[in-house]
């Protein structure tokens, strides 16, 4: 439990001074739209932290917290694509770097199945003094991850995958 606490305390711990939001209970959703079947899964025990002072995010989430619609899906997701019991977490350690009105774009480096890659994504930030809502659609290519589908199930899985985030965070003192 500690060691996935680490990155959301190592960003708490940077300014103690600073405005912080933080929840535990963010939802994220991924679709694989394919011509034979679209598979979605949510997995909505996401943990984040915002400083507003820095405009510093991470999010977090174990990869077995996904639920499907059929449980030999996720089955097949944890043991055969994305090899939870190897790769257990996924995170997004990054900043806004544009903040418009609720309007932001996101930079950070994205861990997934044991890759690291920087990405930018564009999303919502409803921000006041006691809460922050952030909302994100963006999409992730299954090869730059190393995530490699088998022939046999190619036309049931999307090369690219629709990833929506909608985390209500709530400020911390």
């Amino acid at each position: 439990m500690i060691r996935n606490l680490l990155p959301l305390l190592l960003l708490c711990s940077i300014n103690c001074f600073s405005q912080k939001y933080i929840s535990n209970d963010g939802e994220i959703t991924f679709f694989s739209y394919a011509p034979i079947e679209d598979i979605k899964a949510v997995n909505k025990k996401v943990s984040a932290v915002y400083n507003s002072a820095d405009d510093n995010i991470v999010f977090q989430l174990n990869i077995n917290d996904f639920n499907f619609r059929k449980k030999l899906m996720q089955t097949h997701f944890n043991e055969n694509y994305l090899e939870s019991d190897l790769y257990p977490q996924s995170t997004f350690i990054g900043k806004v770097i544009v903040l418009e009105g609720d309007k932001a774009k996101v930079k950070g480096m994205l861990t997934i199945h044991g890759v690291t890659k920087e990405i930018e994504a564009d999303g919502t930030l409803l921000k006041n003094n006691e809460s922050v809502k952030i909302l994100s659609e963006f999409k992730v290519k299954l090869e730059d991850y190393n995530i490699s589908i088998p022939t046999i199930v190619m036309y049931k899985i999307a090369e690219e995958i629709l990833i929506n985030i909608e985390i209500a965070l709530n400020y911390s003192q």
